[in-house]
Parts: C-alpha cells; sequence; structure tokens
C-alpha cells in the first residue's frame, strides 16, 4: 500500500527541483559562454556512464587495448567539459550533483590508469552472481556482462529461459577475450581470482541441476559456459608461476582514490590510526560489558530451524518498534517488508561462520546491519528525483554511506537502548566492531605491500576476539574483495567515523531543535552518496571537499 502522505510530498519534492532546474538553466544561459546548464550536466554524466560499458555487437564487453585508448581519449575531453561547467546560481543539491559526476570520471581514470581489472584480476572474469547484494550496487569491480542468476525464478518461464540462455553463450567469448587482456602481474589477485573462477563452474552445474526443463539450447549453453569456466581456471593455473608481482595500489594511489573517488577526506595513514583507535575501543568496551553481565548467563544459541525462526521473527519485530516508538527514523511501508526477506536461516553449528556464530545468538545487531535493505528498497520503491543519484553510484562511491552508516547504527541503535532487555547482546556490538577494524587494517597493510594476502587473512584472525573467526572461507572472501576495491575494508568504520563527525555538526548546528529522526529522514532524501557530500548539502560546510582537492 502506498503511503499517500509520502507519495505526495515525492512528487512535490520533484515537482519543485524540475521547477529549480529550469531556473537554473535559464540562469546559467544568461552568464558568460563557459557557462553550461544543469541539463547539460545530466547529459555528460549518461555519456560517462557509456563510456564505462564497452560493448561490441555480440554483447561481449569488450576490454581490449584499442578500444580501452579510445575511452581514455573520450574521458579526458569529458573532463575538460565538465571544468568548463559554471555552477554559479546552481542550487546546493545540484553543486552536489556535479561532484558525484566528478567522481565517477576520476573512477573511471583510475581503473584505466592504476585498477585495471581486466588486466590484472581474473575474478573480474567470475560473472555469474547467485546472490543479490545488500548494498546500492555489487561490491568490488563487477564485469558489464553480470549475470544475475537470483533475479529468476525457478523453473524458468519459457522468456527466462531464452533470456538466461543467450546470457550464458557471451561467457566463453569473454573468457577467450581474458587470456588476451589479462596481462596483469599481480600474484596474490591472480591466485585468489582462480578459487572465483571454480566457483563460477561449481555454480553454472548447480544452474544446470535447477534448470533441467529449460531446452536443450539451455542445457547446451550451460555445458559450453562450464567447460570454458573449467580450462580458463586451468589456464590460470598455469600462469601461476609466471606471476611475482605486488597485488596493493600503494600509498599514494590509494590515497588519490579515497579523496578522488570515494571522496573520503583521509589518507592511507589516517585510516591506520582510526582504525588502531576503534581497535582498542571495542576490545576495551567487550571487556567492560563482559564485566557489567559476569553475572548473567551467556546467551543460547538457537540449536534448530524452529528456534532459529522464533529468534528472528522476535528480533526483527523488536527492532522495528524500537525504531518506530523510540522516533529514531521515519519508517516507510517498504522498509519492513524488504528486511523480512533477509533474516537468515538455520545454520549447523559446525558450519557457522562469523556472522552466523552472531545470528544464532541474536540476529538483532545485524538485522540493525540490515538497514541496508532500507536503501534498496528506497531504491525501487522512491528513487531520487535527480538523474544522477537516481541509480547507484559506479566504483562503490556510495560505500562511506552505506556501509558507514549500517556500522553506525549497531553502535547508535545500542545507546538508544536497544538491548536494555538483553545486556549480553551488547558485547555481539563490541565484537563485530573490533572484527571489522582487524579486517580494515588487514587491508590497508596489503595495499601498502606491507604483507602479502594470506597475512592479510592470518591478521584478521588474529585479532577477531578469540574464538569468533569461524569458518575461515569468510576471511578469504573479504580479504580477496578489499584487495580488489580498495577503501572497502575500511569504509565501515570511516564511513562510522565521517557520520559521528556529521552529527556532531547537524546538533551544534540545531541545538535544542536537533532530532534524530530528522536527522535520518534528511540523510535518506540524499540518496546514498559519500557521506563527505551529505555533509555538504546538509550543513553547507564545504571545507572538507576543499582538502581533498588540495
Amino acid at each position: 500500500m502506498t503511503n499517500r502522505p509520502d507519495f505526495f510530498f515525492r512528487v512535490l519534492r520533484a515537482l519543485l527541483i524540475s521547477t529549480a532546474i529550469l531556473i537554473t538553466q535559464a540562469t546559467a544561459q544568461g552568464a558568460s559562454g563557459s557557462s553550461k546548464t544543469y541539463g547539460e550536466l545530466v547529459a555528460l554524466f549518461h555519456e560517462v556512464r557509456t563510456l564505462q560499458h564497452p560493448m561490441v555487437p555480440n554483447g561481449v564487453p569488450d576490454y581490449s587495448a584499442k578500444t580501452l585508448e579510445k575511452i581514455r581519449t573520450q574521458l579526458i575531453q569529458c573532463q575538460r567539459r565538465l571544468a568548463s561547467i559554471d555552477t554559479t546560481g546552481w542550487l546546493l543539491e545540484q553543486k552536489v550533483d556535479i561532484e558525484l559526476v566528478r567522481a565517477e570520471m576520476n573512477g573511471l581514470e583510475f581503473d584505466l590508469r592504476v585498477l585495471q581489472p581486466w588486466a590484472r584480476d581474473p575474478a573480474y572474469y567470475a560473472i555469474v552472481w547467485t546472490e543479490q547484494s545488500d548494498t546500492p550496487a555489487h561490491e568490488g569491480p563487477l564485469c558489464h556482462a553480470a549475470i544475475e542468476l537470483w533475479t529468476y525464478t525457478f523453473p524458468l518461464s519459457k522468456d527466462d529461459a531464452a533470456k538466461l540462455t543467450a546470457q550464458l553463450r557471451i561467457l566463453p567469448l569473454l573468457l577467450e577475450q581474458a587470456r588476451v587482456n589479462l596481462t596483469g602481474n599481480a600474484r596474490d589477485l591472480w591466485i585468489a581470482g582462480i578459487a572465483s573462477i571454480r566457483t563460477q563452474a561449481s555454480d553454472l552445474e548447480d544452474l544446470g541441476k535447477r534448470a533441467t526443463n529449460a531446452g536443450t539450447a539451455f542445457q547446451k549453453a550451460i555445458d559450453e559456459a562450464r567447460s570454458a569456466t573449467l580450462e580458463f581456471a586451468d589456464w590460470l593455473e598455469r600462469q601461476i608461476p609466471l606471476k611475482t608481482g605486488p597485488s596493493g595500489i600503494g600509498k599514494e594511489n590509494y590515497n588519490w582514490y579515497l579523496r578522488h573517488v570515494l571522496l573520503v577526506p583521509m589518507t592511507w595513514d589516517d585510516e591506520v590510526m582510526l582504525l588502531k583507535r576503534e581497535l582498542g575501543r571495542a576490545y576495551t568496551s567487550l571487556a567492560l560489558e563482559q564485566h557489567h553481565n559476569r553475572a548473567l548467563p551467556p546467551l543460547p544459541a538457537a540449536s534448530s530451524p524452529e528456534e532459529y525462526d522464533r529468534l528472528a521473527e522476535r528480533s526483527v519485530g523488536n527492532l522495528m518498534e524500537f525504531l518506530r516508538t523510540n522516533e529514531i527514523m521515519t519508517i516507510r511501508d517498504y522498509m519492513e517488508p524488504e528486511l523480512r526477506k533477509h533474516l537468515g536461516r538455520f545454520i549447523p553449528e559446525d558450519r557457522r561462520n562469523f556472522f552466523y556464530k552472531i545470528m544464532h545468538l541474536d540476529p538483532t545487531p545485524l538485522y540493525s546491519h540490515g538497514i541496508h535493505w532500507f536503501d534498496i528498497a528506497q531504491q525501487n520503491h522512491a528513487p531520487h528525483a535527480s538523474p544522477i543519484r537516481h541509480e547507484p553510484l559506479s566504483y562503490n562511491i556510495w560505500m562511506s554511506r552505506a556501509e558507514g552508516l549500517t556500522t553506525s547504527v549497531e553502535e547508535m541503535f545500542l545507546h538508544a537502548g536497544l538491548y536494555d532487555d538483553s545486556p549480553r547482546s551488547r558485547e555481539l556490538v563490541w565484537i563485530m566492531l573490533a572484527q571489522r577494524c582487524a579486517r580494515g587494517l588487514a587491508s590497508l597493510y596489503v595495499h601498502a605491500n606491507e604483507i602479502t594476502l594470506e597475512q592479510a587473512r592470518a591478521y584478521q584472525v588474529e585479532w577477531t576476539p578469540a574464538g569468533w573467526t569461524g569458518d575461515v572461507s569468510l576471511v578469504g572472501f573479504e580479504q580477496h574483495l578489499y584487495l580488489r576495491q580498495p577503501g572497502y575494508g575500511t569504509s565501515y568504520v570511516t564511513g562510522k567515523h565521517l557520520l559521528d563527525r556529521l552529527i556532531m555538526d547537524r546538533s551544534r548546528e540545531l541545538g535544542e531543535n536537533y532530532r534524530l529522526r530528522q536527522f535520518f529522514d534528511e540523510m535518506y532524501d540524499m540518496s546514498t552518496i559519500p557521506v563527505s557530500l551529505i555533509r555538504l548539502q546538509m550543513t553547507g560546510k564545504d571545507d572538507e571537499l576543499k582538502a581533498m582537492r588540495n
């Protein structure tokens, strides 16, 4: 059911923005010859999005050297055109939009100049995705031929079978191109990527078993895609002795990426200092909670599917009621249904990884982190009026807001009283913060090429509170992702830090008129953009933006 007051508010807001854009365009057109309208910024944005998706007529992404050089030339022209835009008279919201377009251009530049996933990262060619990400878009670099299996319903309809067959036929052609494209010497990325490719072969085998009714053309496409994937993995294995170089991008490149793509006003050294401080705070807070709760029995873990379902239902109900009654945020009609799609399921004790261990004791901390799904629901039901914010930003530019907010609310809700009736659950919040600090620090050291990927995994295990690591395959997955996507491993804690600063600024600005629900409403209304730009739009303070440019 549509929330009608909210619906009419968004319609009115869209009309006001459209009117403001027309006024701004008229103002810009009357200015000097170098001025451009907001409409031209939008057109430039769409041009850059097209550059990010190099395709050839048969549907296979084209990452050949010739095509990439053309993209580089066109990008430089786009950057010059962006620099010529005069934003005099623009709304603050529109000035934020131009920074988003600039960040996407910088992201494409960084891909071409440094990251080069098509040349350095075999996992870039693992394009079969079986699960939906809980973030606005996939974490990490994404090949533009991605096959989103989670969007299909089984048994497949005739139309879906034909669509999926066409997608699968691209895979052998893409992997043939990959053998030419992959010229990088990043040893850790190469070795870890092989596991991703072999997992894809397994996923394709499972797909064939799930869709036995899809016809002979479909089964032929599955068989060919799986054979090509296995052959590609074998080829990668044979190349390992030739791969001897580092995989981290180095501190200088890392700092550039933070400031010019992710729009995080920090450096590698700043992040190391912050994460060390937060790691110490997490361990100290955990010790104090355990001392405070020393007379209480430990939390019992769900020992059956029925127990887990009851625990999940109670936890999600308590969380949503807490958010409503304590005026934490405005609950839209689409939020709770989306969260309830992702409550998890019972996992036997010997198969539980770090997060499953938490879920079977009290899933509330991870359901708090699950407000990720509120972003997804808003994206689907009430996307932002700006065409630049209508779809998720490229290059994971949203990570400081997406991961920072979901990590921030875990502690925020704790302090606001969510666990007053379950003191032992507070310990879980500090355990999760310690784990995020440990994995973030490890990722920083890998990108500085101070340790290897294997040593990063060991570091994460060592500095995660004792006994909580569980299935080490999760650790391998996380560190591989953070190596592939600079800044992601730290974004949980750095984004939380930036939000703390924003709440400080906003509460000082409003004084006794500050309301947490209003803060959340304002933030959600801006879409999932970097925290530094939320701060700019919310407070008008541009000091962070200027510092990053300098």
